[in-house]
């Protein structure tokens, strides 16, 4: 009879309080970095919880989500953040095991390309299929600057981070044991 490798699937102490430090921490950046429209280190942070902490990632995802709609408040862009932020998330983890810096930084910018396209959903229930369309046209010039920002930002950081973040959870989960 086989023996099942037990799933860990119970949060730590540590891994909670790591996981908020690491969603309040994407959520300062992206504070700061407030003056560049549409250049952010969400989705490179998006990708790197995904590829180190595996179906996890959602804590510090949604801590910094959490974080958005208590300074912004909740509207129509509060729905999409419920979602949009999964798509990355899966997609990453879906090319965990990638480690070319050109890909993850291509995948970053397709993200932030069609990050306006994948908001549509929210703006068709909404405001039906012309307004959703319009939505989406209008926003495109902002989608190339997302883009850039993304591929340049996961080009040169992606890589650097990563391995810091694999072991430093690797030796968090060692001696949460």
């Amino acid at each position: 009879m086989k023996q099942h490798k037990k799933k860990n699937i119970k949060i730590t102490l540590r891994e909670l309080t790591l996981f908020a430090i690491l969603g309040a921490l994407t959520f300062a950046m992206k504070v700061a970095l407030i003056p560049l429209p549409n250049i952010e280190p969400v989705s490179l942070m998006v990708m790197l919880f995904s590829v180190t902490f595996g179906w996890k990632c959602i804590y510090p995802i949604y801590t910094y989500v959490a974080m958005e709609f208590i300074l912004w408040g909740i509207n129509t862009w509060s729905i999409m953040y419920l979602y949009i932020w999964l798509i990355l998330a899966g997609i990453a983890w879906l090319c965990r095991n990638n480690t070319n810096r050109i890909i993850w930084a291509v995948i970053s910018g397709i993200f932030g390309l069609l990050f306006g396209a994948f908001c549509t959903p929210v703006c068709l229930v909404m405001g039906g299929p012309a307004y959703a369309f319009s939505w989406w046209i209008s926003g495109i010039p902002f989608d190339l600057v997302h883009c850039a920002g993304n591929f340049v930002i996961a080009l040169i950081l992606f890589p650097v981070l990563r391995k810091p973040m694999e072991n430093g959870y690797k030796k968090l989960m060692t001696i949460s044991s």
